[in-house]
């Protein structure tokens, strides 16, 4: 017998906030919604969409793998997988690093950590202040967020410290058991809060001094969003461990990590079932053809610069920060139902972060004509 108080219908787990939005199709920038009202996209659904909504490139090239076959298993070959781990080394500016396939930037910053357990047999993890880096058990303990860590995930063995701080890292390295250190080159969630070029590289130098990994997690500003393909370039470092998802696949579910020479590789010490599947690669060959191919760095760089150059000039901003589209908009806090304007009154979808902050991500495509109109429509909200 059915208790007529039991839920009797199938349902979402409600744990996100909707804005009451729908998009039904997308171009580009721009999406429409089931209304048929048009928005332009300077979010791209959490950096995900690189090179801008159903690209002919990257419709053509899934489309043409779905005939020939979406999924085997990694116990056979996947020439796929060899294409795109090369494509990625030259591109990337790392020939001589190996390509592990997983499937979201969660289980890459998962993976980056469990390899440097192995590889150092040691546990514990440096990670910093305000830090965001998944919500699987590795990398939720990492992230700086007790809210969405449940006991399950506080066991494991991690130390945080304030980000820009080398003192407090050295003081932390005084006990031989630090596996690796973890570290956004640009904090997102927190932000947009980018770790000094000068720190990064102190951060290299004690780590290889103490049989310490540094893993550079690269999964919201790396792939070109920051006008390099990865943040850390500014800073001229080479991490051990690069953890990458995004805007990997333009929207289709992919994540990876590079990995430094010196580690070894041992069979069966990784593993994943739809990691690396013929379709995944299929998207993410053609995200970097095209990244490649319409010279989206450059267009990244500038039209950033542009972007920060806009805002500066604009009401009720206290401080503009980032690199190339990856930007944090700092508000006044009058301006606190700002994006909620620009979505619902001007149909732009911008990106929140911690106090305040509003973060723009779009498309690495975006144009100076597209920036042009959220910068009217940012500067009509903020003067009404």
């Amino acid at each position: 017998m059915i208790n007529k108080n039991q839920k009797t219908k199938g349902g979402l787990f409600d744990v996100y906030s909707l804005w009451e939005i729908e998009p039904m199709k997308a171009k580009g920038c721009w999406v429409w919604d089931a209304d048929n009202t048009k928005y332009l996209d300077l979010y791209g659904g959490h950096a995900v969409i690189s090179i801008g909504h159903t690209h002919p490139h990257y419709i053509a090239k899934l489309k043409e793998q779905i005939d020939k076959i979406v999924f085997y298993s990694n116990s056979v070959q996947n020439s796929l997988q060899i294409e795109l781990s090369e494509k990625l080394a030259s591109l990337s500016g790392y020939p001589d690093y190996s390509l592990f396939l997983c499937n979201s930037g969660a289980e890459a910053n998962e993976n980056a950590l469990k390899l440097a357990s192995f590889h150092t047999s040691k546990k514990r993890i440096l990670a910093f202040n305000d830090a965001f880096h998944g919500r699987t058990s590795g990398a939720v303990a990492v992230t700086d967020n007790p809210s969405i860590q449940s006991p399950f995930n506080t066991g494991h063995e991690v130390t945080f410290l304030p980000i820009n701080d080398i003192a407090s890292v050295k003081e932390a390295l005084k006990t031989d058991d630090v596996a690796a250190i973890i570290i956004e080159p640009i904090q997102g969630v927190a932000g947009i809060f980018s770790a000094e070029a000068e720190f990064l590289q102190q951060l290299e130098t004690l780590c290889n001094n103490h049989n310490v990994l540094l893993i550079a997690d690269e999964v919201q500003s790396g792939y070109g969003r920051t006008g390099k393909f990865f943040a850390h370039h500014y800073a001229n470092i080479r991490p051990d461990i690069i953890s990458m998802a995004k805007g990997m696949g333009n929207g289709f579910p992919i994540g990876g990590i590079l990995i430094s020479p010196k580690i070894e590789a041992k069979k069966g010490m990784l593993g994943t079932t739809f990691g690396g599947n013929h379709l995944a690669c299929a998207a993410a060959i053609a995200v970097l053809d095209v990244i490649e191919g319409e010279n989206l760095l450059i267009n990244a760089f500038e039209v950033g610069n542009y972007l920060k150059d806009k805002l500066s000039d604009c009401s009720g901003v206290k401080e503009v920060r980032g690199e190339g589209l990856m930007i944090g908009v700092e508000l006044e806090s009058k301006y606190a139902d700002l994006r909620k304007k620009l979505l619902f009154e001007e149909h732009i979808f911008t990106g929140g972060a911690k106090n305040n902050v509003m973060r723009l991500l779009p498309p690495l495509s975006v144009s100076k004509t597209e920036i042009d109109i959220f910068i009217d429509a940012f500067k009509k909200q903020t003067q009404q």
